[in-house]
């Protein structure tokens, strides 16, 4: 775990998309799982970092489809699988891609949005994210329509944290961010070994004793 010296809330993302078919047995055995895995971690975290960790465990539910003539789950049935896990001791993120996929006409986009949201949030859903909104007046909008903690995906040209709470916003997610631009650098690292032979790209890279500290 990297040190900013800030608190550091660790998420872990369960994907459990169809616990409804649990048994109540099996149900009872992963309630205790989850519960007992966040307070395992968020103690063992605390001690390395030496910070206070909070631990939580939670599940993104996405409703994108692989078929461009529908590429989201039909409502109802994303509902459904809202009210199938929001019995387990998890924070439950149900998500709507409207804006990311930039589905349907721009001026029938927030209604629809809403109108997805809203339906996730009345199934049980205790955050619901909505990336590839970038308009500061559509997510305050938004965060005054749903009232309940929205989840906006950062980024190049999104609105700044501070700015992102100042307009509401509840929770700030990097999705694969993070991945894509370390593979960014490598790439550039890799340009640059290929056409100039130097080194610059290595610059700011963890020492090998500090990274073994934190691999252990």
């Amino acid at each position: 775990m990297l040190k900013v010296g800030a608190v550091i809330i660790a998420i872990i993302v369960v994907v459990l998309l169809f616990a409804r078919w649990f048994s109540p047995s099996a149900r009872e055995m992963l309630d205790w799982q989850l519960d007992d895995l966040a307070e395992t971690e968020s103690r063992r975290l605390s001690s390395e970092s030496g910070h206070p960790v909070c631990v939580t465990v939670s599940l993104d539910l996405i409703e994108k489809r692989d078929d461009p003539q529908h590429p989201l789950l039909d409502l109802a049935l994303q509902v459904e699988r809202v009210k199938a896990v929001r019995e387990l001791p998890i924070v439950l993120n149900a998500r709507t891609d409207v804006y990311l996929l930039e589905i349907g006409s721009p001026e029938k986009r927030y209604e629809e949005a809403l109108r997805r949201l809203a339906a996730f949030r009345d199934a049980g859903a205790d955050c619901v994210f909505v990336p590839g909104v970038r308009d500061p007046a559509t997510i305050a909008r938004l965060v005054k329509d749903l009232q309940c903690p929205v989840n906006i995906l950062g980024g190049p040209g999104i609105p700044s944290v501070p700015e992102l709470q100042k307009l509401g916003v509840a929770r700030v997610s990097l999705g694969s961010g993070p991945m894509r631009a370390t593979l960014g650098l490598l790439r550039r690292l890799a340009e640059e070994l290929k056409n100039a032979g130097t080194y610059a790209m290595l610059e700011g890279a963890i020492p090998y004793a500090e990274l073994n500290r934190m691999m252990k």
